[in-house]
């Protein structure tokens, strides 16, 4: 694809024009950039010259930023930043083979992070990148190579493979539970429900399982899994968790199922990545990898 020039600026005027847009003044985007206040002013007009349009409106010695300008600057750091990760891991593993993951903060912990290093060691030019996001994202703009996502095969403009369905399991702390004997699922009532704000039916459709018509839960509101699970284990409640989740807890004595039937949720485990990175090796290889870790659980 031919780029005409004029839209394509240089580095160096582009780091000016973020650096004075997030810093404020042309005076301290050129101490974090090393260079004189005089330098950026004039990389600042010399990239309004190439756009063809000003981008700060000038009152005094003050520099304002236009709307357009505001813009345009969230798109260019966000452009500095690829580049700047894209060096960063060209430097790491000169040879190639990155992939930069997203992952969901308990799925990364508890299942990826123990089996990451079999993967490695199958496959030990491959460098991997994690970082946690809790939701979608435009694949363009974050620069990932693939994300684990919790849900349906609902990701626009992407390839999907489905790891394994979420099995969830009532579960409380012993202490909580001779506090408060339960004798069935319809003693959990009268009890605090720890709640996950990304399964909002998760209970309703637990209870449902149970032969028990239930009202919406009172309890303790999470955004995650993890301080869910801490709450529980310190007695503020019981918690739906996904079984991979919480079966160190049990193995530990920390938490106990509390009662019922496990429940297979409406959402499953996905692999899903941009299709503009479907052959990118490192992903090939774990998209190999992971299928065959989670065969047996998709089996179940």
């Amino acid at each position: 694809m031919s780029r005409p020039r004029r839209f394509l600026p240089s580095v160096s005027l582009l780091q000016a024009f973020e650096a004075v847009l997030r810093t404020g003044s042309t005076a301290a985007a050129a101490r974090e950039l090393d260079l004189t206040q005089g330098a950026v002013s004039r990389l600042i007009q010399g990239l309004e010259a190439q756009l063809g349009q000003p981008l700060f409106t000038r009152e005094r010695r003050r520099l304002t930023p236009t709307e357009s300008a505001r813009a345009y600057g969230r798109d260019i750091s966000r452009a500095l930043d690829l580049i700047a990760r894209a060096s960063m891991e060209l430097a790491a593993n000169p040879g190639g083979g990155v992939l930069s993951l997203a992952i969901l903060p308990a799925f990364g912990t508890r299942w990826l992070a123990p089996r990451l290093a079999g993967f490695l060691s199958a496959y030990p030019g491959i460098t991997i990148n994690l970082a946690t996001r809790l939701k979608m994202f435009n694949f363009s703009a974050e620069g990932f190579d693939a994300a684990i996502h919790f849900g349906t095969d609902d990701w626009r403009d992407a390839g999907h493979l489905r790891l394994f369905d979420e099995t969830l399991i009532a579960c409380a702390a012993p202490a909580f539970l001779a506090r408060h004997p339960v004798s069935g699922a319809a003693a959990l009532l009268d009890l605090p429900l720890l709640q996950i704000e990304t399964r909002p039916t998760a209970w309703a459709e637990w209870f449902a399982l149970q032969g028990v018509p239930a009202p919406a839960p009172r309890g303790m509101l999470f955004d995650q899994f993890a301080p869910m699970t801490q709450a529980a284990i310190h007695g503020l409640g019981i918690a739906l968790l996904p079984e991979f989740l919480a079966q160190p807890e049990i193995d530990d004595g920390r938490l106990v199922v509390a009662c019922g039937k496990p429940f297979t949720g409406v959402g499953s485990y996905w692999l899903v990545w941009p299709v503009s990175r479907s052959e990118h090796p490192p992903l090939h290889a774990f998209r190999a990898w992971i299928e065959a870790e989670t065969r047996a659980l998709r089996v179940a």
